[in-house]
């Protein structure tokens, strides 16, 4: 469990926030944030003011970083990129998350490593992570500016014949239901999203396409409501395409793998983020996943 309680000794009173900074090195920012989000616990309750003090023995739920031995595919001396496989979060959705990437990276290369941007829990492939704060603030600069250029490979339902470009604008859904507001859709009221679509093989006896996919913009499931849209969803999206019951049973973990693959085509969501090419600090990277994507298809179409 990478969140664990460590128990600490503070012998003069002081604020909490400068004992951090002072004896395991934390920024402040980092420090307070720690506080705030109810990190810090004084005789078992959490400390609710960042400027709070602490005296004698207090208690810190500290995020101590776990390995399952997942090697990143390319090292630079200011980043490294994880080909993350399908099933491992980004970052870890509760203190009980037993592991995700952010776990091995900071174990790998230290507490001052950060995950530069994000894809879904269920797709795999190409994550770009920085190795210190300066190449952090970089990279996500160049996300933000939109100097990343991406492709995902995608296998989808029906045949896909010819280039498509999808210039649609995505919308959060607005709906009383929890569900329905997880979900993004296609409607004017939204950001504008474009996204290349190239087809690449077709397999007649499925009934399937692998397909590549451009994003021009980085929206939440973008490339997965754009396809559907089209009517090209992804073989095994457990959301887009649903029923409302189909969605509930998935967040709750209580499909078995052959329903899934029996209502969505396969037991996992088949897409992957197959390539990243970029300039940062004057050298121009093209880094491609190693991973054969038409392989793992296959394999994800049966138990």
């Amino acid at each position: 469990m990478p969140f664990v309680i460590k128990k600490m000794f503070v012998q003069k009173r002081q604020k909490a926030f400068i004992y951090f900074i002072n004896e395991l090195g934390y920024t402040q920012k980092e420090a307070q944030r720690f506080i705030s989000k109810g990190r810090v616990l004084v005789n078992g309750e959490k400390m609710l003011k960042t400027a709070g003090e602490v005296e004698g023995e207090f208690e810190f739920i500290f995020f101590e970083p776990i390995t399952k031995g997942l090697e990143p595919t390319f090292i630079e001396e200011e980043f490294v990129v994880f080909d993350k496989p399908s099933g491992v979060l980004i970052h870890p959705q509760t203190k009980r998350t037993p592991y995700s990437l952010i776990d091995e990276l900071k174990f790998q290369f230290g507490r001052d490593a950060n995950i530069a941007h994000r894809i879904d829990q269920e797709t795999s492939g190409l994550v770009l992570c920085a190795k210190n704060k300066k190449s952090e603030r970089d990279i996500k600069m160049m996300f933000q500016e939109r100097e990343m250029k991406k492709k995902y490979l995608a296998f989808v339902h029906g045949k896909f014949e010819n280039d498509l470009c999808v210039d649609e604008p995505i919308l959060r859904a607005q709906d009383d239901s929890a569900v329905v507001r997880m979900v993004v859709k296609v409607d004017q009221r939204g950001k504008s999203s474009k996204t290349d679509f190239k087809p690449l093989k077709y397999f007649p006896e499925l009934d399937m396409s692998l397909i590549e996919c451009s994003p021009h913009t980085g929206r939440q499931h973008q490339i997965r409501v754009h396809l559907f849209h089209v009517k090209h969803p992804i073989v095994g999206d457990p959301i887009y395409g649903q029923s409302e019951e189909k969605m509930i049973r998935f967040l709750d973990k209580s499909l078995t793998p052959q329903e899934r693959i029996e209502f969505s085509g396969a037991k996992r969501l088949l897409l992957h983020a197959s390539e990243l090419e970029f300039e940062l600090y004057g050298h121009t990277y093209n880094i491609k996943s190693k991973v054969d994507f038409e392989k793992v298809c296959f394999s994800s179409l049966a138990i």
